[in-house]
């Protein structure tokens, strides 16, 4: 085993010793050195991250085993690790997005009695998601897959006690396992079919099965590829929250901030966005499922933004943001515009990072207050946490010079030149979005920081800005907020992404924006003459006109749109079409067979039917057994005719 191998294997296995040593053995030693040594370890995996990736830019790229865990015929299960341009990328997003979460831990969870195991639980996501983004065959993703299913499950219901976090956490689990049915699927229809689970291997083969028809519906062939891309995507729907597998994102924000970061930065949402984009050689020889991908992208990225409008829980206006955002991704993946999807996902994870941590750090100092109608005012009180959180919502809204606008715009661009079916309504949805963005955006921060305060005054004699280990990761992060977009020429429009993601020539969008890009300058002057910047300029204005000039017209017009507002209030209503249709028919069902099945069949019948077979069988037999002769010889004379019958018939 080479040196840079070795450090492959140190990158996931650093943050599993974290995960380990709190895990067993933190109450014996505290505190304190349960996240010293947590951090210390996740440091040594981003360096190590790091390390690699500069390794890749230099061109070294590594396909191979570990080791075998089982052979099955011809078939071999392996642990592997696929190191290119695309895993090196998310290998440093993710480590460097979870250090800063694991730092300001320290700050909003200090005094939880489930201190050393929060650690834990967050050391061994990070440990399942490096171990998904690194694999190099279909059974070990699946591996990482499920982990950060299952460690998701831990952390949403983290605080065990409340009610609304146990809810929130099996509905995680159940969607995420609707999903999951789909992507098990497709892995099982992949190695059916092709006869391996390694990736190259599977690539390299799909141009020979691309002709190859099944038939899901007797008489209906449809290419082989369509069902298979399609139930992989429906994994993708699950993880990364695409409409309808989307209920469940939203509820989780009952877990502590720190996880809301974790899960909706960086790491579990955007392990779909990851897996379409290493499948792309299979995706870009279906249309269908690309066109499957587009529209349901769409349909995310408008009616997510939405609901985010009237949302008043601070957390809450958040995880629709990102529901809405990996629309966006979805959306370029569907364009075939992996790159640019990607792109996005790295540059979202900075500055909704900086989000999700910056509004932990309000909700300390409102001493766990969520609701922003009893906010107002602490830009006075918190500035750092202010102008961290207004440089990541000038990116989120797309505001040019900041990371969103260079993603987002590339996106909308991509998704304008397709020429794949759903790529109009793809283009519109995520057109108005950018207004819709900017406005729910600018929303929480001048509810928040803005305008006089509403809390009651005990809260406002105690307000102060959070401790160092809270505000030095949204500094950090901030910066790439501002800077991470300037890379979108070289990821982009250059090689960066060699042979990891594949295009097929019919599908040019990436080619066509190549060939008008003139810089970063020339992309931010040319904005200035597009929709999407005036839709975003016209958002914060928006907000700003809403809650700040005029504060009492938002209440007129939520009183004017009626059953539009309650529409949007109850999220389409589609938990109680959920709650009805799966939770109460399943009730349903249970009850009648509980009803029929158990008492009817099993008691009614079977068990009570024995019994009175077996009364009635005695009752007739105590005829026979009477004592008198001439009884018996009758019985006796009828059992030799049936015997003499039987005989007959059987000669």
């Amino acid at each position: 085993m080479t040196e840079m191998q070795k450090l492959y294997l140190l990158i996931p296995l650093a943050p599993l010793a974290g995960a380990l040593i709190a895990g067993l053995f933190g109450r014996l030693i505290g505190s304190a050195w349960s996240h010293r040594a947590t951090i210390a370890l996740m440091l040594v995996c981003v360096a190590a991250s790091i390390a690699v990736f500069m390794d890749v830019l230099k061109g070294n790229i590594y396909n191979g085993s570990v080791y075998t865990w089982m052979i099955s015929g011809n078939t071999r299960f392996e642990v592997g690790f696929l190191i290119d341009q695309l895993s090196a990328t998310m290998m440093v997003v993710v480590s460097f997005v979870s250090l800063m979460v694991h730092i300001y831990t320290i700050g909003y969870m200090q005094g939880d009695p489930g201190y050393q195991r929060f650690f834990s639980y967050i050391s061994l996501f990070t440990f399942s998601m490096l171990m998904l983004v690194m694999s190099n065959n279909f059974l070990q993703l699946f591996f990482g897959w499920e982990a950060v299913g299952l460690v998701s499950y831990l952390l949403i219901g983290f605080w065990y006690t409340r009610p609304t976090a146990i809810y929130a956490n099996l509905k995680a689990f159940l969607v995420n396992r609707v999903g999951d049915f789909g992507f098990l699927l497709g892995i099982g229809m992949v190695l059916t079919y092709f006869g391996t689970l390694d990736y190259a291997a599977v690539f390299a083969q799909a141009p020979q099965i691309v002709t190859q028809t099944i038939e899901i519906i007797p008489g209906s062939p449809w290419e082989l590829l369509s069902p298979i891309c399609i139930l992989l995507f429906v994994g993708a729907m699950g993880k990364s929250a695409q409409f309808p597998l989307h209920v469940w994102l939203p509820d989780s924000m009952e877990g502590p901030t720190p996880i809301s970061a974790l899960i909706h930065a960086a790491t579990m949402v955007t392990a779909g966005i990851f897996m379409v984009a290493r499948m792309s050689p299979l995706f870009e020889l279906t249309e269908t499922a690309l066109s499957v991908i587009l529209v349901v992208g769409g349909i995310t990225t408008l009616f997510m933004a939405l609901v985010a409008i009237v949302q008043n829980d601070i957390k809450r206006v958040v995880a629709y943001s990102t529901l809405s955002q990996l629309g966006y991704m979805t959306v370029a993946l569907g364009a075939s515009a992996y790159s640019a999807g990607v792109f996005h996902l790295m540059t979202h994870a900075f500055f909704k990072a900086v989000l999700f941590l910056g509004a932990g750090s309000v909700i300390i100092a409102m001493h766990h207050e969520q609701d922003m109608r009893k906010m107002g005012g602490l830009k006075k009180y918190m500035p750092i946490t202010y102008w961290t959180m207004f440089i990541a919502a000038l990116a989120s809204a797309g505001v040019p010079g900041f990371s969103g606008f260079f993603s987002k715009d590339a996106i909308i661009e991509a998704v304008h030149f397709a020429t794949i079916p759903g790529a109009g309504f793809a283009y519109f949805c995520a057109v108005t979005t950018v207004f819709v963005t900017a406005f729910y955006t600018f929303r929480l921060v001048f509810m928040t920081f803005h305008g006089k305060p509403r809390m009651d005054h005990h809260t406002e004699e105690h307000l102060h800005e959070s401790p160092w280990v809270v505000t030095l990761p949204l500094v950090i992060l901030a910066i790439p907020s501002i800077g991470a977009g300037w890379l979108i020429g070289p990821m982009l429009f250059g090689d960066y992404f060699g042979s990891a993601i594949q295009i097929m020539p019919q599908h040019e969008a990436i080619a066509k924006m190549s060939a008008e890009f003139h810089g970063l300058w020339g992309m931010m002057t040319h904005a200035v003459t597009t929709i999407p910047f005036w839709f975003s300029i016209g958002g914060i204005f928006t907000a700003w006109y809403l809650y700040m000039a005029n504060t009492g017209l938002p209440e007129k017009i939520k009183q004017a749109s009626g059953p539009l507002y309650t529409l949007l209030d109850r999220k389409y209503f589609i938990d109680e079409l959920y709650s009805w249709l799966f939770a109460g028919g399943a009730r349903a069902l249970s009850s009648g067979l509980w009803k029929f099945g158990d008492v009817k069949v099993i008691d009614g019948f079977f068990v009570n039917g024995t019994a009175r077979v077996v009364a009635g069988t005695a009752v007739l037999m105590r005829r026979f057994q009477s004592g008198y002769i001439y009884h018996y010889a009758f019985t006796m004379i009828v059992g030799v005719f049936i015997l003499m019958s039987l005989w007959l018939y059987g000669s």
